[in-house]
């Protein structure tokens, strides 16, 4: 399963558009995954140039929830 890493992301988008299921979600500072049509693919994996986003086969259950991230403006 898709994993994004909280806190990490610098919201570029490049994830969002190699996404052939449109499973992505960036909203100004805020990047989601829409699981119900993720076909983990690993696309956004691979294109993303901060490795913010992992795949991993066993599920993301143990790992922190995909809380929606938001730019630290502080």
């Amino acid at each position: 399963m898709i994993h994004i890493i909280p806190g990490k992301c610098d919201f570029c988008g490049c994830c969002v558009g190699v996404c052939p299921e449109d499973a992505l979600e960036l909203m100004e500072a805020r990047i989601s995954i829409i699981e119900e049509r993720c076909t983990n693919c690993r696309k956004c994996v691979w294109a993303c140039p901060w490795e913010v986003i992992e795949f991993h086969r066993e599920g993301v259950s143990d790992l922190p929830k995909n809380q929606p991230m938001f730019l630290n403006l502080e």
